[in-house]
């Protein structure tokens, strides 16, 4: 299984609002003992052991627009995976209210451009994922700058519980399968 959250490398993007899936994957990654340090496809990438499974752990490297290089280099130096069954990929999901997650088995990249980027290079939206909202409570007028922007200190301790709830629905999926997953996990907060 590799499970793949996209972000933005770098200290500038530590903690703004498109890097969630990275931050989730190093919640998952603390969790197993596990580092995600090794480069592999210009991503860092990490082995542990997730409900007795053992999973692969990504962030590419290439920024969030072209995160799809790097999630479709990683599956075929990985001949035996199939993103149906054996991928997962983590963003932030501007359209979902701040703090909510969705699971999904499929679908369209919703305007998510590294999604888009993923969908383009493996040709195929057949892969799940799971989402994580940043929707803001008010209009922005400039959603590239919002998603950029870091999450205010008012919000930190919000973050972190969104990101303890997604590594345990994250890790229901890999124990009880994405349908099970779902049906406990796609409520609001």
């Amino acid at each position: 299984m590799l499970i793949v959250g996209l972000g933005n490398p770098g200290e500038r993007y530590e903690w703004t609002r498109h890097n969630l899936g990275f931050m989730l994957v190093d919640v998952l990654a603390r969790q197993a003992g596990a580092q995600v340090k090794r480069a592999e496809c210009r991503a860092l990438v990490g082995r542990a052991e997730v409900e007795g499974r053992a999973v692969e752990l990504a962030k590419p490297q290439t920024y969030m627009n072209l995160s799809g290089e790097s999630v479709a280099c990683l599956l075929r130096k990985r001949a035996g995976l199939r993103p149906a069954s054996d991928l997962i990929v983590v963003s932030d999901d501007i359209a979902l209210p701040f703090g909510s997650i969705r699971l999904r088995q499929r679908g369209s990249s919703g305007g998510q451009k590294g999604l888009k980027s993923v969908i383009s290079a493996l040709g195929t939206d057949e892969f799940p994922r799971l989402r994580v909202g940043i929707r803001p409570e008010h209009p922005v007028a400039d959603t590239s700058a919002f998603v950029l922007e870091r999450f205010p200190a008012s919000q930190r301790g919000e973050v972190e519980k969104v990101l303890e709830r997604g590594a345990e629905a994250l890790r229901a999926v890999l124990r009880d399968g994405i349908d099970k997953a779902m049906s406990l996990y796609n409520g609001d907060k």
